[in-house]
């Protein structure tokens, strides 16, 4: 009941503090090029949020050149064909902001905070970047050791560690089975020719998507984009021939020996993409399985009643081609089993009996209720923007998420968590130490860039 009102307390404050939801109708302009512009008027401050989508994502990497597309998204603005990285930097400092870079599995998104006054500086500075990098050498060698580095300091995260170990053995053959990061083999391999090739083949303008939200009009943004963007080329799409993962056969168990006081332990199995309609009913099942923390069952279960975990929750992460479902939990190596054994007891308990309608009823009030969350900044509005048009969610997607989230029934909780979870085929990773957590034996064999141990390392890199 508490988390129900505090939702809605949620859901009122952001109406009071903002404009209604009826009032965010965002404009979608095709431009000739082929990208997407999509505006939204906002004049309370003289601010614009610019961020854009490219689809040059590490789904594009070439097998043994893992972390091309985030060494390429990284290294775009460290100088171009007339500016050079210094001057780059103090540019951005000049004007107040920066060039923020996120790059992921399916596409790579930048973004530029401005205040109005300095929109045609920024945006200038913003096409440079992207338009024309020069990917000097000194800044490919710097750029390749920092992601090193932090590759080395990631050896002694044992949730890093794991989830790698899970995404790799998971999707197999498919580009989502590497990090986006890639590992030290493969980014060692890394040329600058390779940046050049990987850039001249993946940023096109045809399915990019500009978003600007803030104090600017229609015809100020297509001035803007024109002027900035529209000398950018499309190229020929070429559609995806990646082989989707098939679905567990049997219960698989990757086992990684470190010396730790407690084990980190993922296990789960295939999931959806993103446009699978069952995404709205698995959200609301997942909230009350694992993912509501201390409202959902396993938290209550496994940590507050039996005291079996440090923390605990469950996700379905989908992408555009496909996605996993994960249960991630801490524990005592002691605790391992016991845990692993609470949490599948939970999936089996919530496929076998109906949820009851009180946290059907709390689940929806809590997705329905923060919700707004995600849209309360000019720069979340952006990235909510980008999220719905890649997607083909509509620009409705703010009416369109709550109804199907309303329409959710005590049947669409049940049937979903028969169709997308199984207790008895599932992959289970586990990083500890395991003489003391005894988790039957491994059965897949570890890719050797996991299994390695850690050798000193001297550079170290934040990202």
């Amino acid at each position: 009941m508490m988390i129900r009102i505090f939702a809605m307390m949620l859901f009122c404050l952001f109406l009071n503090a903002s404009p209604s939801l009826a009032a965010l109708s965002a404009k979608k302009i095709a431009m000739q090029n082929g990208a997407a512009l999509l505006l939204l008027e906002n004049h309370s401050l003289p601010m614009v949020q610019m961020e854009l989508l490219v689809r040059a994502g590490s789904i594009l990497d070439p097998s043994p050149k893992a972390g091309l597309a985030w060494l390429t998204a990284n290294l775009l603005e460290e100088g171009t064909e007339t500016r050079s990285s210094k001057q780059i930097a103090d540019e951005l400092d000049a004007i107040g902001t920066d060039f923020a870079v996120s790059p992921g599995s399916d596409y790579a998104t930048f973004s530029m905070k401005l205040l109005k006054k300095d929109l045609d500086r920024g945006a200038g500075l913003f096409s440079d970047i992207l338009l024309h990098p020069a990917f000097p050498e000194e800044e490919v060698l710097r750029g390749k050791n920092q992601l090193l580095g932090h590759l080395m300091d990631e050896k002694d995260d044992p949730e890093s560690i794991a989830d790698k170990a899970f995404e790799n053995a998971l999707f197999k053959e498919h580009p989502y089975h590497h990090s986006a990061e890639g590992d030290e083999a493969s980014v060692k391999t890394i040329s600058r020719d390779d940046l050049v090739r990987f850039y001249k083949t993946a940023y096109h303008s045809n399915g990019a998507i500009l978003v600007l939200v803030g104090d600017l009009t229609e015809s100020g943004a297509k001035t803007l984009f024109e002027k900035y963007f529209g000398s950018w080329k499309p190229a020929p799409s070429v559609p995806s021939k990646n082989p989707l993962p098939a679905k567990i056969g049997k219960k698989e168990t990757i086992l990684i020996d470190k010396d730790l006081t407690q084990t980190s332990v993922i296990f789960g199995n295939i999931g959806i993409n993103r446009n699978n309609p069952d995404y709205y009913p698995l959200q609301v099942m997942n909230y009350i399985l694992g993912g509501g923390g201390f409202s959902s069952r396993m938290l209550a279960n496994i940590r507050d009643n039996k005291g079996l975990v440090y923390s605990l929750d469950s996700h379905f992460y989908p992408s555009f081609e496909t996605g996993s479902f994960k249960v991630i939990l801490q524990t005592k190596n002691s605790s391992a089993n016991q845990a692993i054994d609470e949490a599948l007891k939970e999936i089996r308990k919530i496929q076998a009996d109906p949820v009851t309608p009180d946290e059907l009823q709390e689940a929806k009030d809590y997705l329905v209720g923060s919700f707004p969350l995600k849209m309360d900044t000019n720069s979340k509005l952006a990235g909510m923007l980008i999220y719905q048009e890649f997607y083909g969610l509509g620009l409705d997607y703010y009416e369109t998420y709550s109804r199907r989230i309303k329409n959710v029934t005590v049947q669409d909780v049940q049937r979903v968590a028969r169709q997308y979870l199984d207790p008895d085929h599932f992959l289970l990773v586990a990083v500890g130490k395991l003489s003391e957590a005894n988790i039957p034996l491994a059965d897949v064999k570890l890719p050797d860039t996991l299994s390695k141990e850690p050798e000193p390392s001297k550079n170290h890199a934040h990202h």
